[in-house]
């Protein structure tokens, strides 16, 4: 009989700062993290927003991931077992190594390996069951989860940590001012008159066992990763489809491995970048699949950036704390609704009724899409 995976533990480090409660809350506040960058001079780029965090030291001897993995684990002293599988997203890694070698042309390149990383990162949390390193663009973080919970659901592994982790360099911000991605202010996901992303930063992790552990060990269950569906629409290299069909297929895989129909989602966490292609790509997926029965959809990217491999991982912990609110954040610097998402998103707070189920997409570049359905323990 399959397991069920469930949520025992989860945090995050955001723009807004330590804690998952220190970023929802600034997201229920509607201040925005996004401010101007000081990390490096931004001249020469089409904008000079993003949403970083406070205290990290740019080309210092530590990473910036490592430097936020570090803090998040040692402000959070989560209890790891030491057989726990360790999956780690990202998209760039410890990149700025990288450009240290090259702007200096000395130090070791080889510093900015993901090998070398997922190392360090095993080192750190004391996950000794094993290790995978996921990298799958924007979605990194979500597929690391799924195939978290498939590991559990397929009895392959009882206990797995995920962790995700992504920074804000120079490198990462002239290659989105290159494709001409950026906002030149603060990102406005479905806005009527949104124009990019913002970048952002964050490290996250999410300790995922099957249901008959968590019991056994006594855990308190947060959540339950109900089903997940991963695609890709092979359409562009850094373009979605523009006719949803990869986020469609995602949604519905998801919905079938979770067992239920679109009516019992009470809300979306979507992607939500703020470009005018990704947003209504979603949108298109989401009226395409629940028609005129509108739920609440909302995107958090207005607030930290989009934090690029770890977005997937912070909008599944920000759905679990909506799901035992019983509340939506708001869509930060959403001024007029685009006429799709109108009556779907809101610039305010949105309190749900008995929502059991949440549905958290997300999309990157090369056409890859996922769709993770979240299950409240209380309520589904």
């Amino acid at each position: 009989m399959p397991m069920k995976a469930v949520v025992v533990d989860c945090d995050c480090l955001t723009p807004y700062g330590m804690g998952s409660d220190a970023c929802w809350q600034g997201l229920l506040s509607g201040r925005s993290a996004i401010t101007r960058i000081s990390r490096f001079a931004t001249g020469a780029f089409m904008s000079d927003y993003a949403a970083t965090v406070e205290g990290l030291i740019y080309h210092g001897g530590t990473s910036l991931v490592m430097q936020m993995i570090d803090r998040l684990f040692r402000c959070a002293a989560p209890d790891i077992p030491a057989d726990s599988r360790l999956l780690l997203a990202t998209t760039k890694g410890e990149i700025d190594f990288l450009e240290m070698s090259v702007l200096s042309d000395s130090g070791d390149a080889g510093e900015s390996s993901l090998e070398r990383l997922l190392e360090k990162v095993a080192r750190r949390s004391g996950a000794g069951g094993g290790s995978l390193l996921l990298s799958a663009a924007c979605t990194s973080s979500s597929a690391a989860a799924a195939r978290g919970a498939a590991l559990i659901r397929d009895g392959q592994a009882d206990c797995v940590l995920v962790v995700a982790c992504d920074a804000v360099t120079e490198f990462v911000f002239s290659g989105f001012s290159s494709l001409m991605a950026l906002d030149r202010e603060p990102a406005r996901p479905f806005d009527k008159n949104r124009a990019g992303l913002s970048v952002g930063e964050a490290a996250a992790y999410m300790l995922i066992m099957s249901e008959e552990r968590a019991q056994r060990e006594k855990r308190a269950i947060l959540a339950e990763l109900a089903g997940w569906g991963l695609s890709d629409d092979a359409n562009h290299m850094t373009g979605p489809s523009r006719e949803s069909e990869g986020m469609i297929r995602a949604i519905e895989v998801a919905l079938r491995s979770a067992g239920l129909g679109e009516e019992r989602i009470g809300f979306i966490s979507a992607h939500g970048t703020g470009t005018p292609y990704n947003d209504a790509m979603e949108m298109r997926a989401f009226r395409a699949l629940f028609g005129a029965q509108k739920r609440p959809v909302y995107s958090i990217k207005g607030g930290i950036g989009h934090t690029m491999g770890a977005a997937g991982l912070v909008e599944l912990i920000m759905a679990a704390r909506a799901l035992s609110e019983q509340q939506v954040p708001p869509t930060l610097n959403l001024e007029q609704a685009s006429d799709d998402a109108r009556g779907w998103v809101s610039a305010q707070p949105q309190g749900l009724e008995a929502a059991g189920y949440a549905l958290v997409t997300n999309a990157g570049f090369s056409g890859v899409n996922t769709a993770l359905v979240l299950g409240n323990g209380g309520l589904s």
